[in-house]
């Protein structure tokens, strides 16, 4: 489902992903399937969305984003794409920011150019992510800091591998 009032030049969508109003997706934009665009939206022409993700409102996605399945993106989470940017001067190659399977992002994050967030990470509210974030972590702050670790069942773990019960939990990290 496309909203009438978003503006979807991109033939690269994926069956049953839903697009809401006041989208901008630009005609080379690749997004999968099961997918949830929330309203005002931008994603531009080098981007590139796997499968049930879900983009919340106010997010834009610049050139050289790959965001892998099953990623979350709060609302008005910001990226960047260039380190040294100058009105008027466009590089001619973005520097690239990946997003692993299964990590959610949380609102208002920053996520700076060049950096690759791990398998199932999660970046707590208003965090500022200025490196790259292992898998399994939990990152939150400015600058984001680890504060522990994460199931892929969600399951929040302390430095210690436990959680709010004391039960320790075994991670098993992926390997990209």
């Amino acid at each position: 489902m496309i909203h009438p009032l978003s503006d979807v030049k991109s033939p690269y969508i994926g069956e049953n992903t839903n697009i809401w109003q006041f989208c901008v997706i630009f005609p080379e934009a690749r997004i999968g399937s099961e997918c949830n665009i929330c309203a005002q939206v931008l994603i531009e022409n080098d981007v590139v969305i796997g499968n049930r993700c879900t983009v919340k409102s106010g997010v834009q996605l610049w050139d050289g984003i790959r965001i892998e399945d099953d990623v979350f993106i709060g609302p008005n989470a910001t990226f960047t794409n260039d380190h040294v940017p100058r009105s008027r001067h466009h590089k001619p190659v973005v520097e690239k920011t990946v997003i692993r399977k299964g990590a959610s992002i949380g609102a208002n994050c920053t996520i700076v150019a060049g950096i690759t967030i791990g398998a199932y990470a999660l970046i707590g509210a208003g965090s500022v992510v200025t490196k790259n974030i292992p898998p399994f972590t939990v990152w939150y702050g400015n600058p984001a800091r680890m504060k522990g670790y994460i199931t892929q069942e969600g399951v929040l773990l302390n430095k210690n591998y436990q959680d709010k019960k004391g039960e320790t939990h075994s991670i098993i990290s992926e390997t990209k």
